[in-house]
């Protein structure tokens, strides 16, 4: 089939001309779970997990690849990733929670968050965290206080914005100087936090971290950002005696969301990081420390494909096409809030000629709502099944109940076989917590 770079892996045209994953024809999926429906191939999300690991292990026996929760984060897939040796990030009690209910080893959490509630901290200190990645001097007084409360120590990282600002939409980079995340390098607030991290008694400094964004193809600025970090090491080492042993350099690396995105491999990104860090500390010196990654993106996006049913279809005449779905932001919010682009195939006439530029948009009150632009796709009809690729990260996480639409069910396809990982909400699932008015 055309199209396979932003496919799963395993999705094929079938002998009726339909788009199949892994074994499953979309359109019998369709029939049977409805629309939006939200597919995902368990082989590619395992496949982009052993890839991660695999360009560690050739590379070094000291690192951790840590699953980004917040691109996608249900029981199962807590779970898949855990079964493929990842730690695991979260960055709230839901995802926490999610993680802890999977069954997910609590000393390989990674708790993230840049305001964190102080029942958040609780709900996790009383569970058990390996790891949290404290954003700001209150959280580090705060959590000090807790952990003396309770007893014993608490493992941290220290979130470090680099000042680097990632190729990358605005809406997504974060290591800038101007970010709401972690310590910034001016008037030595970041030395100050590693300071005070090592000299609370009830804190255990391990080491830094930092994440300058999402959706990035170019590897230079995780080299800046690895070359600042080592000099904040060996400014800390020198003035306080820090060992760095964790440095955890975030995740970012792109994804083809269409056929012309160019995205630099795992390998490419995990040599940079690699051999970024072990140059760096070289330079200045010091002893290589634990080298951490966080995709998420990268692990669940590709494994993901949106299914909808086509509704109406407008013409307006020398000006565009309007095919809508039975979906949009309520279920995939991207394009609305970043001008996410993404590409669009007619799933129950997969062979056919890709004739037809229309704009896909969804069903909600608003004129933004618009899933493609110039979607180049088979010449739609009424009832058609149209899918989007890619749709593996993000969407569901950022999905809501806008006009009062349900959220999809979402399944996991595997050699021909189907397993619903999360049951659609119903009508009644939307009303579920709310009270009539008494009055």
């Amino acid at each position: 089939m055309t199209h396979t770079l932003i496919y799963p892996a395993h999705a094929v045209h079938n002998a009726a001309g339909h788009l199949q994953i892994d074994g499953c024809d979309v359109i019998d999926l369709v029939a049977e779970h409805g629309t939006p429906l939200m597919i995902y191939e368990e082989k590619t999300l395992r496949d982009q997990c052993r890839k991660f690991m695999q360009a560690f292990r050739d590379r070094t026996d000291d690192f951790e690849v840590v699953y980004a929760s917040k691109a996608f984060c249900t029981l199962a897939v807590c779970r898949l990733v855990e079964q493929e040796g990842l730690s695991i990030d979260v960055s709230s009690g839901g995802e926490y929670h999610t993680a802890l209910r999977a069954g997910f080893p609590t000393e390989r959490m990674f708790y993230h968050g840049n305001n964190k509630t102080r029942w958040e901290l609780e709900y996790a200190l009383a569970n058990g965290v390996g790891y949290v990645v404290v954003d700001s001097f209150s959280e580090l007084d705060t959590l000090e206080r807790m952990v003396a409360d309770r007893g014993g120590v608490q493992k941290i990282l220290l979130r470090i914005t680099p000042g680097i600002e990632a190729h990358t939409h605005s809406y997504i980079q974060t290591g800038q100087l101007d970010s709401k995340f972690g310590f910034g390098l001016t008037e030595g607030h970041a030395a100050e936090a590693i300071r005070r991290g090592l000299e609370a008694p009830h804190l255990e400094l391990a080491g830094l971290h930092a994440h300058i964004g999402s959706q990035i193809f170019e590897l230079e600025g995780f080299r800046k950002a690895i070359s600042i970090l080592v000099d904040l090491v060996k400014e800390a080492h020198e003035a306080f005696g820090f060992e760095c042993r964790y440095l955890n350099i975030g995740g970012g690396l792109g994804i083809r969301y269409t056929e012309e995105d160019t995205p630099v491999t795992i390998e490419e990104y995990v040599e940079g990081k690699v051999s970024g860090v072990r140059q760096e500390m070289a330079r200045v010196g010091l002893p290589v420390p634990r080298v951490l990654v966080e995709p998420g993106r990268s692990i669940v996006a590709k494994a993901g494909v949106t299914a909808y049913t086509v509704g109406t279809i407008k013409e307006i005449p020398g000006i565009r096409t309007y095919v809508s779905v039975d979906g949009g932001m309520s279920d995939n919010l991207r394009p609305m809030l970043y001008d996410a682009r993404y590409e669009a195939m007619i799933a129950n006439r997969a062979d056919a000629p890709a004739d037809t530029v229309v704009t896909v948009a969804g069903k909600h009150c608003e004129s933004g709502d618009v899933l493609v632009k110039n979607a180049r796709i088979a010449r739609p009809e009424l009832g058609d099944i149209l899918v989007m690729p890619a749709t593996g990260a993000y969407c569901f996480g950022m999905a809501s109940n806008y006009n009062g639409n349900p959220r999809p069910a979402v399944v996991m396809v595997k050699d021909g076989a189907v397993r619903t990982i999360v049951e659609r909400e119903t009508y009644d699932d939307l009303i579920a917590k709310q009270r009539p008015f008494q009055g």
